[in-house]
């Protein structure tokens, strides 16, 4: 007798099921293994803008005198406040040294006693020249006494010497302000001695109504500026530079435009830069000696494309862009750049057109061939620029 397995239907349509979800959870896995990533793209175009370069700067006034005293004594008086407007000829301080009131008074004492012997010997001369026109005395006697008279004219205008001295010397005491400005730190308070060899100033006034902002340039924005701006020497490329602009530590733009005034003509050692000296009104004194602010460089730029630093690589000392090929495949493009001086933007002098759409993320994991989801954004998104 023949022995036969018979399995249930039921069985067999489990086992169908089973296998049919198996084989969608395979094919869904898959499809999401080979998913497209996205990347942010933009199409390039060509357009006449004002970029800015931007540096990190100090704030000084036209003028920060440091007050110091010229004689010794103790501060008797403090006249101002930190942060106080002054005008010139203003007091701000007393210094008390009674040696110097008292210099003026044996001083007019002198003058005194010095005018009356110029007196006498005037006098002496008056009655010895007729006894000596008589015959009465020798004319010994009178040329005697008419050197006397010189010499005591001479004593008393040393002694008013002496007396303008002592004057000008109490009149130190009164320390004042040379030019109108604010008022820096005091560190002195009343009490406190001091003298001219004393190492910290008794303030600084500074003279607010023209800033001036310091900042520096590296070797290759010198040479970007050098090369982008019109000029056959570097004070006519100053004077060829468009006013520049300051923003605050808060963020706005400071109202008033100022001008580049100077370049220094040699790197410094130590921190291998340029200084570079800008001007800026300050009517409202809004501006601060010691104070930072970012100060920001038009440089115009006309029917170029530009591209963002951010989108290249260098490979083999190639400077490479990645642009969205057909299929949206990624292709890698060699192009020629020059850095506008900022370190944001390159100006693109070969190697892509306004026809071209720029992969501007991911270019450090990026592969040529690989397909992609562009995802087109705006170009000002990725550039700090001004269209004109």
């Amino acid at each position: 007798m023949v022995s036969l397995n018979i399995i249930p239907r039921s069985l067999v349509l489990i086992g169908t099921v089973s296998l049919l979800a198996a084989s969608c959870k395979t094919d869904k896995g898959g499809q999401q293994a080979s998913k497209v990533q996205s990347y942010k793209v933009v199409a390039l175009e060509r357009s006449s803008a004002t970029l800015y370069s931007e540096y990190p700067a100090k704030l000084q006034g036209a003028q920060d005198i440091d007050i110091r005293p010229k004689i010794d004594g103790y501060i008797e008086k403090v006249m101002v406040d930190e942060g106080q407007e002054v005008k010139a000829g203003q007091v701000l301080f007393t210094i008390n040294n009674p040696q110097y009131a008292q210099d003026v008074n044996n001083m007019q004492a002198a003058i005194s006693s010095a005018e009356a012997a110029v007196a006498a010997a005037k006098l002496q001369v008056k009655k010895t020249r007729p006894l000596v026109e008589q015959g009465i005395i020798s004319a010994y006697e009178l040329e005697t006494a008419e050197l006397n008279l010189h010499a005591r004219e001479a004593a008393l205008a040393q002694a008013r010497a002496m007396y303008n001295n002592a004057r000008t010397n109490l009149g130190y005491t009164r320390v004042t302000s040379p030019v109108n400005g604010i008022v820096g730190l005091l560190p002195y308070r009343v009490g406190s001695y001091v003298n001219s060899a004393t190492a910290q100033p008794l303030t600084t006034v500074s003279d607010i109504s023209k800033m001036y902002v310091y900042f520096s340039m590296n070797e290759k924005q010198q040479l970007a500026f050098s090369e982008q701006t019109e000029g056959n020497t570097f004070q006519a490329k100053i004077q060829q530079l468009p006013p520049v602009e300051l923003v605050l530590s808060t963020g706005e733009v400071y109202p008033q435009k100022g001008k580049v005034e100077t370049f220094s003509g040699q790197v410094n050692v130590q921190t291998g830069a340029f200084n570079v000296r800008a001007g800026f009104p300050n009517p409202e004194r809004m501006l601060r000696s010691g104070s930072s602010a970012t100060v920001r460089i038009p440089v115009h730029v006309s029917n170029a494309i530009l591209i963002p630093q951010s989108a290249t690589t260098e490979l083999q000392n190639k400077r490479l862009a990645y642009v969205v090929a057909d299929s949206n495949k990624v292709k890698a493009v060699p192009v020629s750049v020059r850095p506008v001086p900022g370190g944001r933007l390159f100006v693109v002098d070969s190697g892509l057109t306004e026809k071209d759409r720029l992969i501007v993320e991911g270019i450090g994991i990026l592969t040529e061939g690989t397909v992609i989801d562009p995802r087109l954004i705006p170009m000002d998104s990725v550039r700090t620029v001004n269209k004109k």
